[in-house]
């Protein structure tokens, strides 16, 4: 390895205790390859094996926790007993590569796919204008509490190392978090504190799980997005609000997602400056921060971890693109990483046919397709 690499390979001990090997990070990557029940196919089998030796940490896709907010075909399933099979091979195949496995738990709210939800009611904060869903109750909202505390006890029992709560992307957390989707008068809306109340209500009722189990050692992490375009879209003030609260609950780690590392702020705090700089300052120390955002190269990767603006790196499309990334760099063969998609190397990538075809489109939140020019990171 070059030695001006060693830095990613550094162990980082969380505040429960456990050591996270590295600084190295698989980012959540909606693969749309699960079977129709959510189970395990043979195409992600294929996808995940041998997909990221080396890594500190891998997080699942976006996992669904309640049959009313699937948002993506092929999205696995953490909902009841029937899916531990699954999410136990999961593990196996995590734990061959030596990476610590967090499964990331999810809910589509006003996101959910009609076509996929076996005609339940599609459900968010708040009613939607033209009817295409309806709000949730308050007993709704407790009892999705209960769902995403249902999927981290099947994590748990399927020996997942922790859960990462997906408060981000627009998903029905954040649009809880949002005063652009959450216009509830209620205990659960108006106030930042009433908009957050769901977010912190999740975070309990896992840690509740968790030491109903006596496992301090399970890892809690959330992830959420700073900015929304739109005029009550969140903003960095929003999003220093929720992080205050975050950082004393007892979470691992923060996950922040975004498309650009050194994405600027747009709204809402110091515009001179990016948006992870400004969280990381805000946070001030108390959780590690995973970043992300387009970062194709050892020494981009490198570049971001040394801004000291983040403790962990996540990539994503990189993982496409590389399937022995971490190994790659470890190895002194980081002049090997390939930096864009190949539409004639189908084999080499080992991607589920539905992404494949999204890849193969070129669309802006997917790697860069080999002699497109015009590619670029989409702007959130």
């Amino acid at each position: 390895m070059n030695p001006k690499y060693a830095p990613l390979f550094d162990p980082y001990k969380l505040n429960n205790g456990i050591t996270i090997k590295n600084r190295f990070v698989v980012a959540p990557l909606t693969h749309r390859a699960s079977n129709p029940d959510g189970s395990i196919s043979a195409g992600e089998r294929l996808f995940l094996n041998d997909r990221f030796k080396g890594f500190g940490m891998f997080i699942s896709a976006a996992t669904l926790v309640s049959s009313e907010g699937k948002a993506f075909e092929g999205q696995p399933e953490a909902v009841g007993e029937k899916d531990l099979p699954s999410l136990k091979e999961v593990v196996e195949i995590s734990r061959r590569q030596g990476a610590k496995a967090i499964l990331q738990i999810h809910h589509g709210g006003d996101k959910a796919q009609t076509a996929l939800i076996n005609g339940l009611d599609k459900v968010a904060p708040s009613d939607s204008p033209e009817g295409d869903w309806r709000a949730l109750t308050s007993e709704e909202l407790h009892q999705l509490v209960d769902a995403f505390a249902r999927a981290a006890d099947l994590a748990l029992q399927a020996g997942f190392d922790g859960v990462e709560i997906h408060g981000a992307n627009g998903y029905l957390i954040q649009q809880l978090v949002s005063a652009q989707t959450n216009r509830r008068t209620d205990e659960w809306g108006g106030s930042m504190a009433n908009r957050m109340r769901f977010s912190l209500a999740v975070i309990d009722a896992i840690d509740a799980v968790r030491q109903k189990h006596q496992r301090p050692d399970f890892i809690i992490g959330y992830r959420f997005s700073p900015e929304e375009p739109g005029e009550d879209g969140l903003t960095m003030q929003d999003t220093f609000v929720l992080i205050d609260a975050l950082v004393e609950k007892p979470l691992q780690y923060l996950h922040v997602s975004l498309h650009e590392f050194y994405k600027k702020t747009r709204r809402g705090a110091d515009t001179s400056q990016t948006r992870i700089q400004q969280i990381h300052e805000r946070i001030g120390g108390k959780l590690p921060l995973i970043g992300i955002g387009a970062l194709f190269t050892a020494d981009q990767i490198l570049e971001a971890y040394q801004t000291g603006w983040a403790e962990f790196i996540a990539v994503g499309k990189s993982i496409l693109l590389n399937p022995n990334l971490a190994e790659l760099i470890e190895n002194g063969r980081e002049a090997e990483m390939i930096r864009e998609l190949d539409p004639n190397k189908a084999d080499h990538y080992r991607i589920p046919d539905a992404l494949w075809q999204q890849c193969l489109a070129g669309l802006a939140y997917l790697p860069p397709l080999k002699g497109n020019k015009d590619w670029k990171p989409v702007d959130i």
